[in-house]
């Protein structure tokens, strides 16, 4: 568990490091900065506690900006390293930021294996739908059709979802997010810090010069209320401008559907309730697209489990205590002698 510091002692500024934040200029990923700076000022996290790990792309410049420890390390390593990281030192607030490329393409297997050992880290993933850093390449989230230098006719590919990756990886805690929507970033920031496992945040992120809108379908703030359906655990999954709009369960074709409150004898009590501890509901909410449905936001999935690196130190103590030592371990079980 992270030490905090008094609350009164550090801002959001007392945060940032003494580097020049090199982003193209209106990206995303300003936004996300500011977003975290200020979640560590409200929870008054201690700096000296604090550790970021990235990998490789726009996202992993991240690390250079926090005034915490850090480390940029290779191209989807960062969960792997991480790892390491917190099982050396389990006290350590760890922190892995990631983008979509560096997460889910050359590091999707590391991905994966984090995510189902379930070790005490914050993983955030930059999602832009596109390779920033290397000049707009399409990615493991770009939807078919995406043109960029590497599919100039527009791609074939079937795009990944990261919230849907992560539940099938056995993830316990998946959430996700805007870079504009500030207090609810900082809100599902905060839930991840606190649950204590694997925490897998998504923030939707624009890329304005590569990939720019590519999510205005959800994001502009002309349609942002009909087609953004905000979570919140055991509330009715109900959305819209007026508040008037829900989802609902087909029974008879077992899919759900948008309906209208109010319409053709529906009621509040015909919206299915956001439950956060159900794994099955959470793979529906993260099939939810425009143009029929809104995006989901907030903590799709929370089921806290046991740590991977407290079920490792208990098994190193209990080894300890039984003092069995390396010598003993090599020479136990299946072992074999060579002979001239």
């Amino acid at each position: 568990m992270t030490t905090a510091v008094a609350s009164d002692r550090l801002s959001p500024k007392d945060y940032a490091s003494d580097q020049e934040v090199r982003w193209c200029p209106g990206c995303g990923d300003y936004a996300i900065l500011k977003a975290m700076q200020k979640t560590f000022a409200d929870l008054a996290l201690a700096p000296e506690k604090t550790v970021f790990i990235s990998g490789i792309g726009c996202a992993a410049r991240f690390p250079y900006y926090m005034a915490t420890y850090g480390f940029h390390t290779i191209h989807g390593r960062g969960p792997a390293i991480a790892t390491g990281v917190k099982l050396a030192n389990p006290d350590l607030d760890v922190w892995v930021i990631t983008g979509d490329g560096d997460g889910l393409s050359i590091g999707g297997n590391h991905m994966l294996h984090v995510l189902r050992r379930n070790v005490d880290l914050q993983i955030i993933l930059f999602n832009n739908e596109i390779y920033g850093l290397t000049k707009g390449q399409y990615s493991p989230t770009s939807r078919r059709g995406t043109r960029s230098p590497s599919t100039p006719e527009g791609s074939i590919d079937n795009p990944v979802s990261p919230g849907a990756f992560a539940l099938g990886a056995g993830a316990r805690f998946v959430a996700r997010s805007i870079d504009t929507l500030q207090p609810h970033l900082i809100g599902v920031l905060k839930r991840a810090h606190a649950h204590r496992g694997a925490s897998f945040v998504e923030i939707f992120q624009n890329c304005l010069v590569f990939n720019d809108g590519t999510f205005s379908a959800f994001t502009d703030r002309k349609v942002a209320g009909d087609m953004q359906l905000h979570l919140e655990h055991g509330k009715p999954l109900v959305f819209g401008k007026e508040r008037n709009r829900g989802i609902r369960l087909n029974r008879q074709e077992l899919r759900v559907e948008v309906v209208t409150i109010a319409e053709n004898g529906v009621t509040e009590g015909d919206i299915l309730v956001h439950d956060e501890t159900n794994r099955i509901l959470a793979a529906v909410l993260m099939e939810l697209e425009p143009p029929e449905f809104p995006v989901a936001l907030g903590v799709v999935y929370c089921d806290p489990a046991p740590t991977y690196e407290n079920e490792a130190l208990v098994g190193v103590a209990e080894g300890g205590a039984a003092g069995v030592g390396l010598n003993a371990v090599l020479r136990t079980g299946r072992t074999w002698a060579v002979e001239a």
